[in-house]
């Protein structure tokens, strides 16, 4: 309560003294973090050789990468496989396809590059049912994939993002004996709107975890791990150490995670051309219940909660990260430091070049080979 008292004193006659029009830009940016958005269109279809099956996009940091990938398309496809890279040059990249083109088909140049590959359950050819989660949200659907172990993972998607993201990393757990249970949350698009529809960066979405964990206990599972992708790491975080059910999370899987939110926020302010003092004005503003507000939060967001590095002694359950040092999108940094306060708790495999979130599509051997030793190291996998 001092530290809100404090921020309130500060932040609202420094916004007042910066004009209205700058107060404006402020809340504007503030804004812009919490808002859900749709997928953005990074990605440019230059050609599609129907009798090859290869495709042309401009090249990017992205679309260069080996691997396997998605990409998010209109027209005649809404979603087209990627395989790997047959050809480069400074400003374009031929793949293959690993979804049938027709011959007359259309398909747009604008598309969306993705990691998830999957786009449905029954792509993975495992035995799975849709159930639903009532949480303080309301009813959150979610996958459940079965499986011999009483330890059950709880995945988590990022921000932007949906249950699909989490798809790729089923079958290694499956294959530890390990149900999943694939969740959604609040303003994500399948779960129910909170009243502003904004998102609370983990600081609320917490709460359907949660919730998950309590549907995980009472359908037979006797510990949950807890898996989180991106934004939805700072979730899992946040339930880690405030869940009633904290006691029974055997161990986290972080991919790609929010550690920090300042951090991250900041990084990505520098990639806008965000110039400071914006970022921090604007996380300022979403600290504080009036300008929260009026930023379109449902109430006031605390980064001090939310920055884990700093409540790195709160946490108690073994967790693994997974995250590549050329992220792009979420620095390593904030990961690297949880690391290096929590030795004891933390594994960190090093990772390269693979991106944001993309870490199986660019090694799916390296990143499921780091999932099952750390595992069968906790006594968490059932086929070991």
């Amino acid at each position: 309560m001092k530290s809100l008292r404090h921020a309130v004193a500060i932040l609202v006659p420094a916004v007042l003294a910066l004009g209205a029009s700058v107060a404006l830009l402020v809340l504007s940016v503030a804004r812009r973090v919490i808002t859900p958005r749709g997928r953005a269109k990074d990605t440019v279809i230059r050609s599609i050789d129907t009798g090859a099956q290869t495709i042309e996009l401009a090249r990017t940091p992205d679309t260069e990468l080996p691997g396997r990938y998605g990409l998010f398309t209109t027209g005649t496809y809404g979603y087209v496989k990627l395989g790997a890279v047959l050809a480069a040059d400074a400003s374009s990249v031929r793949r293959k396809l690993l979804t049938q083109i027709e011959p007359g088909a259309r398909v747009d140049r604008d598309a969306t590059f993705s990691g998830w590959y999957y786009s449905s359950p029954g792509e993975l050819h495992l035995p799975w049912q849709n159930v639903l989660i009532g949480s303080p949200a309301g009813p959150c659907p979610a996958w459940y994939f079965p499986g011999e172990s009483s330890t059950w993972v709880i995945q988590v998607h990022g921000r932007g993002a949906m249950r699909a993201e989490c798809l790729r990393a089923v079958p290694v757990l499956h294959g530890a004996g390990l149900p999943n249970l694939v969740v959604s949350y609040r303003n994500d698009g399948e779960a129910p709107r909170s009243r502003a529809g904004a998102y609370a960066l983990g600081a609320a979405e917490w709460r359907d975890v949660d919730a998950a964990i309590s549907y995980a206990l009472r359908h037979g599972a006797d510990r949950v791990i807890l898996m989180g992708w991106s934004m939805g790491g700072a979730v899992a975080l946040q339930a880690a150490v405030s869940s009633g059910n904290r006691d029974r999370i055997a161990g986290l899987i972080l991919e790609s995670p929010v550690v920090d939110w300042r951090t991250v926020l900041r990084f990505q302010a520098a990639l806008a051309r965000v110039r400071a003092p914006l970022p921090d004005l604007a996380m300022g503003a979403l600290q504080v219940p009036l300008t929260a507000r009026l930023s379109g939060a449902d109430e006031a967001i605390s980064f001090d909660r939310l920055d884990m590095v700093a409540r790195a002694d709160e946490l108690r359950a073994p967790i693994l990260i997974l995250h590549s040092e050329d992220d792009g999108f979420v620095p390593v940094d904030a990961s690297q430091a949880l690391h290096d306060a929590r030795p004891d708790l933390v594994t960190m495999p090093r990772f390269t070049v693979a991106r944001h979130t993309k870490l199986w599509n660019y090694d799916q051997a390296a990143w499921s080979e780091a999932i099952t030793s750390w595992l069968e190291a906790q006594g968490l996998s059932a086929s070991a």
